[in-house]
């Protein structure tokens, strides 16, 4: 897949809401989820998936992981774990480079992963479209 060419994983870094998605086994049910990105001082990125199984007041499910950038010249392509050492692809496909407002997510060696991930718990449908 074809990441984005340039970004400032340290614009990156942050709370994301997730907007929409493709389902993953892992987050069926879960509502109100959001990644919160932390870069460390080694240069890698810790990852925290937090969200409410069934309705926002439901118990909150939390899942802790890490990442790493795979090679500088791609920037946009990262790894990503949060079972052990079972690596998986992050591909930052499509980023808001002016504000880091929105970006779009996808991953899987099947690419049957797809995120559309916000600053802002709502984006304006013109924008999901695009």
């Amino acid at each position: 897949m074809e990441t984005v060419r340039t970004i400032d994983l340290t614009r990156y870094m942050g709370r994301w809401y997730e907007i929409a998605r493709l389902e993953q086994w892992y987050e069926r049910g879960l509502v109100g989820v959001t990644a919160t990105y932390t870069l460390r001082p080694d240069g890698t990125v810790s990852v925290l998936n937090e969200g409410c199984e069934g309705s926002l007041s439901g118990r909150r499910k939390m899942a802790a992981g890490r990442a790493y950038v795979v090679d500088p010249a791609e920037p946009g392509h990262l790894r990503v774990a949060f079972f052990l050492w079972f690596y998986a692809d992050y591909w930052i496909l499509e980023l808001d480079t002016v504000n880091y407002g929105y970006a779009l997510v996808g991953g899987g060696r099947k690419r049957d992963a797809l995120w559309v991930l916000s600053r802002t718990p709502t984006l304006p449908q013109e924008t999901v479209r695009c």
